[in-house]
């Protein structure tokens, strides 16, 4: 609902000049959401939950949902009611669905390269401010899992916390202090960046370190990091993954595979939402 209050106040503004000065309040319409192009459906949900804070009176007639495939065509819902409520709310739900669906649709190619392994697919938090939320619910319709959503759910020691910290020993043991004394529970992982890296955690994680995190590693370098691992902490990879090269990371053994792609590259779907007066 917050996020709802902060998307409208920025369109909006002090009022719709232009449709309060040329719409009769009394006027009604109905909008419908068509589909242009291909791709899998997100933000379905989101936009009639925003159609509804615009104007709780709006009724709506749904034909599909978050996940299906569309095709330039399809006709996704309709809603009816102030033809107002509809001119003001439309241009924030078409480009949230149009957002969401882009990513769903990415994120469900990455999914079909990976069909037939073990790994599993993760966002990152390269996400557009104040949106976080549902662009990480699109990677999940799409298919895909959502990694930490910020700074507060995970500790994830990365390299600049490493060179800041005084290298992997003292982060680690000051990891352990402060899990203990803030009595956390949230898993704690740390991002490696060479072999020797891997071979201080694999001497000095247990018991602390949930997860390893391969960064920037090659296929073959994260084939064998995973043997030297051998089951004793989860282990994820990322940096310079991408469709012609995830499958290939999925086959070295690795569980979890993050790639930020998913969110700051995916391209919106075409949608369009045509209003007509009743």
């Amino acid at each position: 609902m917050h996020s709802f209050r902060n998307w409208l106040a920025e369109d909006l503004g002090e009022g719709d000049h232009t449709t309060l000065a040329t719409v009769a309040s009394s006027v009604r319409g109905t909008a419908s959401l068509l589909a242009k192009s291909e791709g899998l459906l997100a933000g379905v949900q989101v936009a009639l939950d925003f159609f509804s804070f615009v104007d709780a009176s709006l009724t709506a007639t749904v034909h599909m949902r978050d996940g299906e495939r569309i095709r330039p065509g399809d006709r996704v819902f309709e809603l009816s009611g102030s033809a107002r409520s509809l001119l003001i709310g439309e241009r924030v739900a078409l480009n949230l669905m149009q957002r969401m669906s882009g990513i769903a649709t990415l994120t469900d190619k990455y999914v079909q390269a990976l069909k037939g392994t073990s790994a599993v697919l993760l966002d990152t938090r390269k996400t557009t401010p104040g949106f976080r939320w549902a662009e990480k619910e699109a990677v999940r319709i799409g298919g895909g899992q959502n990694h930490r959503f910020g700074l507060y759910d995970r500790i994830l020691i990365k390299d600049n916390h490493i060179d800041h910290g005084g290298g992997i020993g003292p982060v680690l043991d000051a990891t352990r202090r402060y899990v203990a004394n803030k009595n956390l529970t949230i898993p704690v992982e740390i991002e490696v960046r060479n072999r020797a890296e891997l071979q201080q955690v694999l001497d000095l994680g247990v018991g602390c370190v949930h997860r390893i995190l391969l960064d920037n590693f090659s296929v073959d370098q994260v084939r064998e990091a995973v043997e030297w691992i051998a089951g004793k902490f989860e282990t994820e990879v990322s940096g310079g993954i991408h469709l012609g090269n995830i499958r290939a990371y999925a086959e070295a053994g690795v569980q979890f595979i993050s790639v930020g792609a998913l969110t700051h590259q995916a391209v919106s779907l075409d949608l369009s939402l045509k209003t007509v007066m009743e």
